[in-house]
């Protein structure tokens, strides 16, 4: 319902002043909506803004189509308040299932996240990617776009040429219950620590690098072999998170269906194309100083050109291409975007983020310092368990596994995504599990709130009359549910569907404070029945977008 009059107030105040795009905003405490557009009209018009804004409510007033709203002028602001029909006909849409969807879009999205080097296990570090990432896809789904996920799987890259020499040089049995990924950074981990005391291995790890490229069968079985196992158990970890791709692609085919090379042959005949040795472009004219290299000295082709072969197919066989990648990677998307532009091809939206880490400081998978994401559920589980625990005693083992395992999950993925990707954050244990302040139990429970009361009160014709600030305040909130989902896919900010639900269950809260439900009578508790219904479907669409499973019970 906020987003159906938020663009019809937009329509008429486009119609009244002639600006395609007036601005228009949440009214806060003040309106359901606020316009500052006299603001804009002020020197074109050469009258005052209050004048301008005075002048605006009566054209709106008179129109067709707002009818239902008033509108007022406040000094130079517009302000347009809804009335009963507004929260009415929110609530009989929440109490709907699956409230918030949009219908089908036309536009074809793939959407690339966490695409972590398979050498290692996932780390604290790389799960912001995936969270991020996957969030992004729940919300273009949710508002009805077709998408796919897919990982890139990086198989030819140096990390895992010297995996490879590790498996084939340095003992590396599987150890009992010993995952695939953890296997793999084991021997990586060795093999380095080899390297640093005998630098001659290089040339040994060179010959790999070489020899893949050219399509000795041997030498590719083997990269597959270290990288199918390091992905096996990547895709347990996944799992973990409750996030799924659609697809895994291979760097490696780009070498062998051709692509690579057609890129290139493409990008030698442009002038800002070198040879002096290693084939690289000057991208300065895009401000770029650093050389993009494509090609080393000893003609192996470098990750920058697959990349390029990758990007040209999904620019040719999407509508959308979006990234999720480290702030690390700026320099990298720049190059990339630029030189795609040279090709004339499609070129990605990268979303960047900085980095989520510990207390414990930072991580390095060569170095052998990490803590890896299988690690830090198990925390967090093991932690969401004794807090469980001391709420639930009353619930058998399994079922208080089963729900902290949820609350893990939630704590996790909520506290990551919070935070806008810009900004860096530091996972804390202790807010992320907090039942009582802004986390994602928090969240959780309050849905779990909702359920209970709705299992207590048995059957109910829906009503809706409400009358208490706390009630139209929560029932204002939920029409924004939609508005939220547009937003967080328009700007590419899953954060702000974050910040939706948490707000949500916090109105939801002083709701529950100030108003009874069960106790209430009549049209009086039908109607707050009726809201707390809306409130529990669409905090379940927000958690559920979120990765985040909606408890019934915690």
């Amino acid at each position: 319902m906020y987003l159906e009059t938020f663009d019809a107030i937009s329509r008429a105040l486009a119609a009244a002043t002639g600006i395609a795009k007036p601005h228009l905003t949440d009214g806060g405490a003040h309106a359901d909506f606020a316009s500052t557009v006299a603001f804009d009209l002020a020197k074109e018009r050469k009258m005052p803004p209050a004048k301008i804004a005075a002048e605006l409510v009566e054209i709106l007033r008179a129109g067709p189509d707002l009818r239902n709203i008033r509108i007022e002028a406040l000094g130079p602001y517009i302000n347009f308040h809804t009335g009963s029909g507004y929260t009415s006909e929110t609530l009989a849409r929440a109490i709907l299932p699956g409230y918030g969807s949009f219908p089908p879009q036309p536009v074809k999205i793939v959407l690339e996240h966490t695409s972590a080097n398979p050498n290692g296990p996932l780390h604290v570090g790389h799960i912001r990617n995936t969270v991020i990432g996957d969030t992004l896809a729940r919300l273009f789904r949710k508002a009805g776009h077709t998408i796919e996920v897919q990982y890139y799987v990086n198989d030819m890259g140096r990390q895992i040429a010297i995996v490879v020499w590790g498996f084939t040089h340095l003992g590396s049995d599987r150890r009992e219950g010993e995952k695939g990924d953890h296997r793999v950074a084991r021997v990586y981990i060795a093999a380095n620590r080899e390297i640093e005391r005998d630098p001659g291995i290089v040339s040994e790890v060179d010959r790999f690098m070489q020899e893949v490229e050219r399509g000795d069968a041997k030498t590719v079985s083997l990269f597959r072999k270290a990288v199918d196992e390091c992905l096996g158990g990547f895709r347990e970890t996944l799992a973990a998170l409750n996030a799924r791709h659609d697809r895994f692609v291979w760097e490696s085919d780009f070498i062998r269906n051709g692509d690579t090379s057609r890129v290139i042959a493409r990008l030698i005949h442009l002038p800002e194309c070198h040879d002096d040795g290693k084939l690289w472009i000057d991208l300065s004219d895009a401000g770029i100083g650093k050389e993009y290299v494509l090609r080393r000295s000893d003609g192996t082709t470098v990750y920058a050109a697959r990349d390029l072969a990758y990007h040209t197919w999904k620019g040719r066989n999407f509508d959308r291409v979006i990234d999720v990648l480290g702030a690390d990677h700026k320099l990298i998307g720049s190059q990339l975007i630029a030189t795609l532009r040279l090709l004339g091809e499609n070129t990605p939206e990268i979303i960047h983020f900085e980095f989520v880490s510990l207390p414990e400081g930072a991580m390095s998978t060569r170095a052998g310092k990490f803590i890896s994401a299988d690690e830090l559920i198990e925390e967090v589980t093991r932690r969401a368990y004794d807090e469980v625990t001391a709420r639930r005693d009353d619930l058998d083992g399994q079922a208080r596994q089963a729900i902290a395992r949820s609350v893990a999950l939630a704590a996790i993925r909520y506290d990551i995504v919070r935070v806008s990707p810009e900004k860096s954050t530091v996972f804390d244990w202790e807010e992320a599990l907090d039942f009582e302040r802004q986390s994602g139990p928090y969240i959780q429970y309050a849905h779990a709130r909702a359920c209970s009361i709705l299992e207590k009160a048995g059957d109910f014709t829906p009503a809706f009359a409400l009358a208490m600030e706390s009630e139209i305040a929560l029932a204002r909130h939920i029409a924004k549910f939609p508005w939220a989902i547009r937003s967080a896919v328009r700007d590419l900010r899953p954060h702000l569907i974050a910040t939706y639900a948490r707000e949500l269950a916090d109105l939801f809260n002083v709701f529950y404070q100030f108003e009874p439900v069960l106790k209430s009578q009549g049209e009086t508790r039908a109607s707050r029945l009726t809201l707390v219904l809306a409130t529990k479907n669409t905090l379940k669409e927000a958690l559920e977008t979120l990765g985040i499973e909606a408890l019934a019970t915690m």
